[in-house]
């Protein structure tokens, strides 16, 4: 049995998103963080981080939200949440993945601390160049990776969700508000995430 450690108000959301999707049996373990069950000794021999997602199967611990959703895609190959391993579209695929961690999340979360680096010392670069990507990489209709929905959208669609519902990203252009209301719409996310992240954002 998978087991999943999650808590409704972090990145698990993502994670338990992801599970659903793809209709997976497994175990949900709340980490009560109130309670400090982050800080036991029992889980941080799980995640010596203290933090969640973390997903353990079969004695194999798995954490970072991109590295759950690309284990789950490919231990479920069926559900078709991933192009094959050999496939010419998987460089495109780990593009996705990878984006929101490394250069997403780093900026906006200087950017909202009004922190600054510069860009030429820092794998996320500016302000400027991520709001550049962001609108070439977001598929102005469908998904990221063509008419399937995948694992590749959980990452980085998400991420921009995340990113319009803190204001991180407080003006999507139409594109990227249209490509989150098609997230949003998903069965799957509306059963993870509270119903006040189901409102669909305004494309300026």
């Amino acid at each position: 049995m998978i087991k999943h450690y999650y808590h409704p108000m972090s990145r698990a959301v993502t994670t338990d998103w992801m599970l659903r999707e793809l209709n997976v049996e497994h175990e949900q373990i709340v980490v009560d963080y109130m309670a400090g069950q982050n800080h036991a000794d029992t889980f941080k021999a799980i995640n010596p981080m203290e933090k969640v997602p973390a997903l353990v199967d079969d004695g194999i611990v798995i954490t970072e939200v991109a590295a759950i959703c690309a284990y789950l895609a490919d231990k479920f190959p069926q559900a078709g949440m991933a192009p094959p391993i050999t496939g010419s579209e998987r460089g495109r695929y780990y593009r996705y993945l990878f984006f929101s961690g490394n250069t997403l999340e780093p900026m906006f979360t200087l950017q909202n601390e009004k922190l600054h680096t510069p860009a030429q010392s820092v794998g996320w670069g500016d302000l400027k160049r991520v709001l550049s990507s962001i609108e070439e990489m977001t598929p102005t209709e469908d998904w990221v990776m063509g008419d399937r929905f995948g694992a590749a959208d959980i990452v980085f669609g998400g991420t921009l969700d995340f990113s319009v519902q803190f204001g991180w990203l407080s003006q999507p252009s139409p594109k990227v508000a249209d490509y989150v209301r098609r997230i949003k719409a998903r069965p799957a996310y509306q059963a993870s995430h509270e119903p006040s992240w189901h409102q669909i954002p305004d494309g300026k």
